[in-house]
């Protein structure tokens, strides 16, 4: 099974380019972010003609994820248990859930596709929201593989952070200055690790970025971020075989400003002691 995830900025402004990718790379499950409109906008149509069938979760034009899929799909949910809601000025707890999460499993495998907020600014309210909402998934994540421990699970997705110097390349992203990098977001996207995540892409793929601003010819300089990934518990890991950050989808005209990240999964039951292995 071959999964990606991609946050396209607008689906309906880049759909040629998403069913483009997805036939020319056969993609089972498209997991997408930042899809810009309401299910009664989404296209379709274009997906169907393609051989998919979509789960479109987006409340306004902003956020919104959805879950393309050649394969059967099954148990969708919207949100995650916990997740915290944001509005403009509201104080209390109980503040409207926007569409940054959706999740169905396939073939087994309970995917998420996540869009994690962005959090603005250091002393903007949205960071200490972007916090909350990390800290309610790790909490989720944590407690579903105490229940299930042999699920195979993915977060995917934009997470908004680049956890290690490493991954950032945009000299605009300076530490104590701005969000994506700080002590506090990177501390909660290592907190994964301690709930039972890894990220299943980076030990195949050690270096390169998935996001590239528009602004000051980002891309040609290759001034870009590491902040898309697959977080995987020990069962997904087990089964991954292959990754690939497709940069290229940066390329040409109008894309999104970031690129698809792909994984694939080997579900077959065949014992093979010749196959390399990965993960251990």
């Amino acid at each position: 099974m071959r999964i990606a995830t991609w946050n396209v900025n607008s689906v309906r402004a880049r759909i040629e380019r998403v069913i483009g990718f997805a036939e020319k790379q056969g993609i089972d499950v498209l997991l997408m972010q930042e899809i810009k409109c309401k299910p009664a906008q989404f296209p379709y149509q274009a997906f169907e003609d393609a051989g998919y069938t979509v789960e479109a979760h987006g409340l306004n034009q902003w956020n919104g994820v959805a879950i393309a899929s050649r394969l059967p799909v099954d148990d969708i949910e919207y949100s995650f248990p916990g997740m915290p809601g944001f509005q403009k000025g509201y104080d209390g707890d109980d503040a409207p859930l926007e569409a940054r999460a959706i999740s169905a499993l396939i073939e087994g495998v309970r995917l998420w596709s996540l869009y994690v907020p962005n959090g603005r600014g250091l002393d903007d309210p949205h960071y200490v929201y972007k916090l909350a909402f990390l800290d309610a998934l790790r909490q989720y994540a944590a407690h579903t593989l105490e229940r299930t421990p042999d699920l195979p699970l993915a977060l995917t997705g934009d997470f908004n952070i680049a956890p290690t110097p490493e991954d950032v390349g945009d000299p605009s992203i300076i530490e104590g200055v701005t969000t994506h990098v700080s002590p506090e977001e990177r501390a909660a996207f290592t907190a994964f690790e301690a709930a039972g995540l890894i990220d299943v892409v980076r030990p195949l793929v050690p270096t390169g970025y998935t996001f590239w601003d528009y602004k000051q010819l980002r891309f040609p300089r290759n001034e870009g971020l590491r902040i898309d990934f697959i977080l995987g518990s020990p069962a997904f890991a087990d089964l991954v075989e292959g990754a690939s950050i497709e940069r290229d989808e940066r390329k040409g005209e109008g894309p999104s400003d970031h690129v698809p990240v792909v994984v694939d999964l080997n579900l077959s039951d065949d014992d093979d002691d010749d196959m390399p292995m990965i993960f251990g």
